[in-house]
């Protein structure tokens, strides 16, 4: 008897994960995502790509556990399906620029976040990392310019006021670059405060002899 009860519920257990859809089995690997239950997510996420070869989201998601577990080749090729089945995935775009990155391909992930950008013109993240791959590459005043942009969407944007006054420091505006670190600072970042005690506490001189 105790056999065919266990029979019974594997059979039930069968035929409900067949009728379950690539977005069912999806969202349970989101769940076990949340719960950082990454391989029981990855189960899910290969059902779910078995169910549809062309659910995106599923590759996409599946790449984030991969990063997870630092596979980061297995998550590139992840996100780069996620986009081959929706060209239109903004963030499939930002994960493999992120990616990208990582790999230090800063050409790569300049291209992977503008595209994100195009695609989401509020994408205030895939600006800051376009910055910093920007600044990898010194193109300073392209990076400062994807700063301006984060501020002029959310004023409140700590990490684009201290990476935009870095950026300035670095290219010689001392005076601006010093305001956006103490405007980092008076909202909330204290290395922004250890950063002009070193860099902003000179006197700049000019090449006459003069101060300024």
């Amino acid at each position: 008897m105790k056999n065919q009860i266990t029979l019974i519920a594997m059979l039930i257990f069968s035929s409900m994960a067949y009728s379950q859809t690539a977005k069912e089995f999806t969202e349970q690997g989101k769940a076990m995502y949340e719960k950082r239950e990454y391989m029981q997510a990855i189960i899910n996420y290969n059902q779910a790509i078995e169910k549809d070869q062309n659910y995106f989201l599923a590759y996409y998601m599946r790449g984030k556990v991969k990063e997870e577990f630092d596979d980061i080749h297995g998550a590139m090729k992840d996100f780069s399906n996620a986009v081959e089945k929706n060209e239109k995935f903004a963030e499939g775009y930002y994960a493999r620029g992120n990616i990208k990155f990582r790999l230090q391909d800063y050409f790569g992930a300049i291209s992977d976040f503008s595209k994100a950008i195009e695609l989401n013109p509020n994408h205030l993240d895939a600006y800051y990392k376009r910055g910093q791959a920007k600044h990898q590459l010194d193109a300073y005043q392209d990076a400062i310019t994807d700063c301006t942009q984060i501020i002029e969407l959310n004023p409140k944007s700590i990490d684009a006021y201290y990476l935009r006054g870095v950026l300035r420091l670095e290219f010689g505006q001392h005076e601006a670059g010093c305001l956006d670190l103490s405007k980092a600072g008076e909202l909330g970042d204290l290395k922004a405060y250890d950063l002009i005690r070193e860099k902003c506490n000179e006197r700049v001189y000019n090449a006459d002899g003069g101060s300024y």
